[in-house]
This record gives C-alpha cells, sequence and structure tokens, in this order.
C-alpha cells in the first residue's frame, strides 16, 4: 500500500519527434524560443507544477470540459509544444495532480511505519496529514465540480481504490495492533473529519493558518478520544499538545 502510483504516460524527460506538437528542447519549456541555455531538474518540476497550477485555475474558472490545452499554454505565455513536453492532455495533467497527492501520502506512511508507536508519532502523522489535505483542497474542489468529465477519464477508475488503500494503511499507523473496531473507527472518522472540515470552511475564513490548527487540534482530541479542547487563549499553543515525534516537522513542511 505504500507504493508510488507511477504514471506510465509520464512525459517529464522524454520526448518525440513526431509532428508539429514534437516536445522541444527542455530549455524552450522555461523559456519559448531560447535554445542552448542550461535547464536543470528543478526548473522542469517548477515549470511542471506552474502547469498544473494554471490548469486548475481555468478548470475552476470555465471547466473542465471547456478548458484546453491551447487555453492552458495561453495563459502560460508558452507554446502548445512546450507544454506537450510535459504533458500530452488534459488527462494527463489531472493524473499527475491525482498522483502528487498519493504520493504525499505514501511517504507519510512510509515515514509514519518506521516511527515509534507512541502519541507523539500519532500527532505528527495528523500534523502532516492536515498540511496535505489543506495543501490539496483545490484539488479536490476541482474534482467535485467536475465529476461528470473527470469520472469518465481511464484514470479515475480505479483512484476509489487506492484512496481507500491509502487510508487503510494511515488507519492502520493510527491505532495498535490488534485495535478494535471502535478504535479503528475512530480513526477512520478522524482522518474523514480533517478532509470534511477543510474542505467545507476553508471559504469561509480569512485566516486559514488558524483553521488548520483549529482542524488539527480537533482531529488530535478526536483520535485519542478525549473531549473537545477549548479554543486556545492568546499565547498558548494551536496545535496537538504534547512532545513532537522523532524527526517531526512543521504542518507546512
Amino acid at each position: 500500500m505504500g507504493e508510488q502510483w507511477h504514471d506510465p504516460a509520464a512525459r517529464d524527460g522524454v520526448a518525440s519527434a513526431d509532428g508539429p506538437d514534437a516536445a522541444p528542447a527542455p530549455d524552450e519549456v522555461t523559456h519559448p524560443g531560447r535554445i542552448g541555455s542550461h535547464h536543470d531538474a528543478r526548473g522542469r518540476g517548477d515549470t511542471r507544477a506552474r502547469i498544473q497550477q494554471v490548469a486548475l485555475e481555468l478548470f475552476a474558472e470555465q471547466g473542465y470540459d471547456k478548458t484546453s490545452l491551447r487555453e492552458i499554454a495561453g495563459r502560460l505565455d508558452v507554446t502548445k509544444a512546450a507544454l506537450y513536453y510535459h504533458f500530452k492532455s488534459k488527462e494527463d495533467i489531472v493524473r499527475s495532480l491525482a498522483e502528487d497527492y498519493f504520493g504525499q501520502i505514501d511517504a507519510l506512511i512510509a515515514w509514519a511505519r518506521v516511527q515509534p508507536r507512541t502519541t507523539a508519532t500519532r500527532r505528527e502523522i495528523l500534523r502532516r496529514y492536515v498540511a496535505i489535505v489543506a495543501e490539496g483542497s483545490e484539488v479536490f474542489r476541482m474534482l467535485q465540480h467536475n465529476q461528470a468529465a473527470v469520472n469518465s477519464l481511464a484514470a479515475a477508475k480505479g483512484r476509489g481504490q487506492l484512496f481507500q488503500e491509502r487510508m487503510s494503511a494511515l488507519i492502520e499507523q493510527l491505532t495498535e495492533p490488534g485495535a478494535s473496531m471502535d478504535e479503528r473507527l475512530r480513526a477512520a472518522m478522524t482522518l474523514g473529519g480533517v478532509s470534511i472540515g477543510w474542505m467545507f470552511f476553508a471559504d469561509q475564513v480569512d485566516d486559514r493558518g488558524k483553521l488548520r490548527a483549529a482542524v488539527l487540534g480537533i482531529a488530535c482530541d478526536l483520535a485519542e478520544g478525549r473531549p473537545a479542547a477549548r479554543p486556545p487563549q492568546p499565547g498558548q499553543p494551536t496545535t496537538c499538545a504534547g512532545p513532537a515525534a522523532p524527526g517531526s516537522v512543521s504542518p507546512g513542511s
């Protein structure tokens, strides 16, 4: 369940010489029309992320079906061939967004599996999971608003199963071996509550940092079977109480 979901059609670093939209030299992706200058993997990754972000914006504005690769390239101010260097179709872009999300979950699961099963580790799992959900909320919103279109794509057919597998792995890491149904159910409701809470309130607050802290605090209370905590007072910590797990990072890392 911790394996990466690889896209067999991934184009990063693969060029095709067929047709007028043949993939350009790497430098053309970032600097259209300028050939021969140095272009490293980081530059390709930055451009890939820009394409994903612009595609999300256009999908949100006018819908998946009404958005073309030409429009995405136009907003990026790159040639369509430059866009093809990373993505051959809109479906490739949607697939990449789902792949990136699952990759983050996979990394979290892999990290959790080598940590001691302690309260601090469970808190850190939730910190990282809240960050993943918060940072991926635009993708979820796009998928929700374009269900009819994106659910018909070939890549969507296994997405539900992949998501279920990863949630099962996270539930396993949030509970002890041989945990009761009630304990596993509590972990499942904690993870589901994070997603629903963030998606429902993210557009209703002015300070998403405070919302993230509130979601995290409530998730920790639920996961540990504690009554809901009172809102933190000024100057008090806004994340789960207790020591951080080994190798812990802030939610935004």
